[in-house]
C-alpha cells in the first residue's frame, strides 16, 4: 500500500518531505520511483516538529507514531499540517497507532488531501498475511486503485481477506492484545529507566533507548552474546540508541537480566 502511495500520489514536481529519522523504506521507495525528496530533522528530543514542514513541498509523509523512535504526534498537531498543505498530498503512516497513538482518520472528512495508511501486520498480529489498507477521500483512493490495478487487480488472496475480516470482527481480542503490549511496554520502560537508560516516550510496540555509560553498537553486541536480539541503526543520530521490541514477560525478564550483567548492576 505504501509503495502504491508513493507511485500514485507522492511523485510531484516539488520534493517529498519526511523526517530524517523515520521508516527506512521511505528513501528507498523515493529512489526506486524517481521522487525528489528532502528530509526534515527531528528536534533534539527526537520529535517531529510540524512547524518545520511549513516550506515548499510537493507531498509529505509522516509515520505516526514514528519508527524507530516510537514517539507520537497528537492529532491536534496533524490537522494544521493537513490544512496548511491543502494543495498537496499529506500521508500519515499509522502502522503502530493502535499501541497508544491518536489516529488521524477523523480528520479525513475535512481534509481531502489527507491519506491515512494502516496495516494488520502489527497490532492485529497478521504479518504473514500482508494486509495493508488506506483511508482517504474519493480522489486519493481512486488514484490508488488505478496504480494497484496496473500491478495486480487482486493483491489479497482469499485466506488473507478471511483472516483480516475475522480480525476486525474480533474486537475484544484485538483490544486485549493491544492492552497487553502497552502494559509490557510500560513495565519494560520502568525497568530500563531503573538501570539508567534514557527511554523516549513510546506509543509503539517497541522502545527507543540509550544508556549514557555504553554505546549503542557495544550494547547491542553484548546483548547478542547473551542471545538477546535488538535493533541497532548505525546512523549518526540513531547510533547511541537501541530499538527494543516489547516481547513476552519472559522475553523482558531475559532482556533486563542480560542488561544487568552487562552494566554490572547488583
Amino acid at each position: 500500500m505504501l509503495a502504491h502511495t508513493f507511485v500514485a500520489l507522492l511523485k510531484q514536481p516539488k520534493p517529498l518531505l519526511f523526517p530524517d529519522v523515520t521508516y527506512s523504506f521511505y528513501p528507498v521507495w523515493a529512489q526506486l520511483f524517481g521522487l525528489a525528496c528532502e528530509t526534515v530533522p527531528l528536534d533534539d528530543e527526537m520529535r517531529v516538529r510540524v512547524e518545520d514542514y511549513r516550506r515548499e513541498a510537493g507531498s509529505i509523509v509522516i509515520a505516526n507514531p514514528n519508527a524507530p523512535t516510537g514517539v507520537a504526534l497528537p492529532r491536534v498537531e496533524i490537522a494544521p499540517t493537513a490544512r496548511r498543505s491543502s494543495d498537496i498530498p499529506v500521508v500519515i503512516d499509522e502502522a503502530y497507532v493502535d499501541f497508544g497513538g491518536e489516529s488521524a482518520v477523523p480528520l479525513i472528512a475535512d481534509h481531502p488531501n489527507l491519506l491515512v495508511v494502516q496495516t494488520m501486520s502489527k497490532s492485529r498480529a497478521l504479518a504473514g498475511l500482508r494486509v495493508g489498507y488506506a483511508l482517504g477521500g474519493v480522489g486519493l483512493i481512486e488514484a490508488l486503485h488505478r496504480v494497484k490495478n496496473s500491478f495486480n487487480s487482486y493483491p489479497l488472496g482469499r485466506l488473507a481477506q478471511a483472516g483480516a475480516t475475522a480480525s476486525v470482527h474480533d474486537a475484544a481480542y484485538f483490544h486485549e492484545s493491544c492492552a497487553r503490549v502497552v502494559a509490557g511496554r510500560e513495565a519494560m520502560t520502568r525497568e530500563l529507566i531503573r538501570l539508567g537508560f534514557v527511554v523516549l516516550p513510546s506509543s509503539a510496540n517497541f522502545v527507543f533507548a540509550r544508556h549514557p555509560a555504553r554505546g549503542g553498537p557495544e550494547f547491542a553486541a553484548a546483548l547478542r552474546e547473551r542471545a538477546v536480539l535488538v535493533r541497532h541503526f548505525n546512523k549518526p543520530r540513531t547510533a547511541p540508541y537501541l530499538r527494543i521490541t516489547v516481547g513476552t514477560e519472559d522475553d523482558v525478564r531475559r532482556l533486563i537480566a542480560a542488561a544487568v550483567l552487562i552494566l554490572g548492576h547488583e
